[in-house]
């Protein structure tokens, strides 16, 4: 794991895109299909990164990403994505705890949250997050809000 520059940005598009298209569009309105997309697109990638947002990949030893995560305003799981080859495997939990690892260097965090895909509300919850309520539907783009509540020590 290591973190993610702006010169990954068209890497983690490039995993990220086709993840976005099979798993997440499929539980969504037809609608919102071509703004999605979009929003994984290198050059907004690399905004989200310009803005603050924190990306954390996975890669091979031959320097293919393979898995990737960004937070959104240090508590926010924005993005979290692993290739079809290497799903099963832990790399996602590993993902998850780098990045709450990094955020916790940084600041005092007693939660995180995430708008989880349909498809992906267990692996969020295998990690500790609990539905803040039922599943919504904000103008075709269709997600569970969760949130972790971290003990205190």
């Amino acid at each position: 794991m290591k973190k993610a520059g702006v010169e990954y940005s068209k890497s983690i598009s490039e995993l990220i895109t086709p993840l976005t298209d099979k798993y997440v569009c499929p539980t969504c309105e037809e609608s919102v299909r071509v703004v999605l997309l979009d929003s994984m697109a290198p050059e907004k990638i690399r905004e989200y990164q310009e803005s603050g947002y924190r990306y954390h990949v996975a890669e091979k030893s031959n320097g293919t990403i393979v898995g990737v995560i960004g937070m959104r305003e240090e508590t926010h799981l924005y993005h979290l994505f692993v290739s079809d080859e290497h799903q099963g495997q832990g790399l996602s939990r590993k993902l998850w705890e780098t990045a709450m690892s990094d955020v916790k260097t940084r600041v005092e965090v007693t939660s995180f949250t995430v708008n989880s895909a349909i498809n992906a509300e267990l692996v969020y919850l295998s990690f500790g997050f609990k539905r803040i309520n039922g599943v919504r539907n904000r103008g075709g783009m269709v997600d569970i809000p969760m949130e972790l509540t971290l003990e205190s020590n």
